[in-house]
């Protein structure tokens, strides 16, 4: 029982931040869905590869939790801060080459075959996302040193607050109120900008602020950045990006396709991405508590505890899931118009969320196991798998169901439930390979 409310404890808050996120994600397209489709299309077509660059990093700095759980559970504080402070200092580097990734992805706009009549939306909207990436990687490094020291309340609030300035800052530029410019899907872009540099911002002042940090201090300032520990976040580091990110990018690359189809079939993938990622989030709550309890663990070397905080995490998981899908059952057919009065964009989002429904445990199940072996700092395999399930799954058949049988834009949202599960089922199996005891 003290599994569950271990995990439960250190979960909640991470779900509570992941979950700001999403509601953040929610009030975006509700506003610029309202706003007008077309920007909602454009935002859809952004977003979606912008996720890919978040998601990436986002993985990448992951490197940092079972490390810092190791440090943190053998009292090693100064050891800690030495290693936030090169988790800094490689995440800056990471974040300056996505962004110019990001930029060259924007220079070759003619040759994704977009709805031309998306581009003035698409443009801008575009590079205030470019411009936000270094401040989320930085904020991702002491999210994930907060995280690794079971300090998972200060991020959620960090979060929280900064995602209330999203919202507000939506309604004064999207729609021009209290003396705003009406911006659009443009406003969206500087609120979200604006509240990412604050992420960072307070958290760095908090960090050389407050008495509880500082012992990590102490290792923060007297730490000269070596070759050594640099290797160690990127070993760990890139193979968790590597497999999130292809996730990600079977998702971006799918709206391709439905870009391909037309604007409402974009302006409604937008909308499930939206849904889908709400259930997402929830999972990688609970999925990052089992993180943190069985890299505690691990440094123990106490193999049947490391196995119990697991099957922990998959009953929460599951419950979640559970939960999620009889919330789609219920709520399909009106959950679109929360996004646009457009009477076929909810018409398609609501035929969207079967699919969507299908593949909710299976993705329970790879972002447990993954994390479960993050925890492990078994990284590689899951990297391999995740390519393989994602691009050789995932795609080939949303392609296959869209387009060579015909079902249209249903039909790219039929590879995720296979390659989900599959995923799924081979990193359990990796994972109780490697804690027999």
């Amino acid at each position: 029982m003290n599994h569950y409310k271990d995990t439960i404890r250190l979960g909640v808050p991470i779900m509570l931040g992941q979950l700001g996120i999403i509601v953040v994600g929610f009030a975006d397209n509700i506003m610029v869905g309202h706003h007008s489709t077309a920007e909602l299309a454009a935002a859809s077509f952004v977003n979606n590869f912008f996720n890919l660059a978040f998601i990436f990093g986002m993985g990448f700095s992951y490197g940092l939790t079972p490390l810092i759980g190791r440090l943190f559970a053998s009292g090693e504080r100064e050891e800690a801060g030495a290693m936030l402070k090169h988790s800094l200092c490689i995440n800056f580097v990471v974040g300056v080459l996505l962004s110019l990734c990001m930029l060259g992805l924007l220079t070759q706009l003619d040759a994704l075959g977009q709805p031309r009549e998306l581009y003035p939306y698409i443009i801008p909207y575009y590079i205030l996302q470019l411009f936000s990436v270094v401040f989320a990687m930085l904020f991702n490094a002491f999210k994930q040193f907060s995280d690794g020291t079971t300090d998972t309340l200060t991020p959620m609030y960090i979060m929280l607050g900064a995602n209330v300035l999203n919202i507000v800052g939506n309604y004064f530029l999207i729609y021009g109120h209290g003396g705003f410019p009406e911006l659009g899907l443009t406003g969206a872009g500087i609120s979200t900008l604006l509240s990412r540099v604050l992420t960072l911002v307070v958290f760095a002042f908090l960090f050389f602020r407050l008495q509880k940090y500082a012992a990590y201090r102490t290792g923060f300032r007297a730490a000269k950045v070596g070759r050594d520990s640099i290797l160690k976040l990127v070993r760990l580091g890139l193979p968790v990006g590597f497999q999130m990110g292809v996730e990600t990018a079977s998702f971006s690359l799918s709206v391709i396709m439905m870009g391909w189809i037309g604007s409402t079939a974009l302006a409604a993938y937008q909308v499930g991405g939206v849904i889908t990622t709400l259930g997402f989030m929830l999972y990688y709550g609970i999925g990052a508590a089992v993180s943190i309890r069985v890299s505690n663990f691990s440094g123990n070397s106490d193999p049947r505890e490391v196995r119990r905080a697991a099957r922990a995490g998959f009953v929460i998981i599951n419950a979640c899931a559970l939960c999620f899908v009889m919330f789609l059952l219920l709520f399909r057919s009106e959950i679109g118009y929360l996004f646009t009065p457009e009477a076929e964009v909810v018409r398609l989002v609501a035929l969207f969320c079967w699919p969507i429904m299908l593949y909710q445990f299976g993705d329970g199940l790879q972002i447990l196991y993954a994390n479960a072996l993050r925890g492990l700092a078994d990284v590689h395999y899951m990297a391999k798998m995740a390519f393989v399930c994602h691009f050789g799954l995932a795609l080939p058949i949303g392609y296959a169901c869209g387009f060579l049988l015909d079902w249209g834009a249903i039909g790219v949202w039929f590879g995720f439930p296979v390659s989900l599960t599959v995923l799924g089922l081979l990193l359990a199996r990796r994972f109780y390979r490697l804690t027999r005891g």
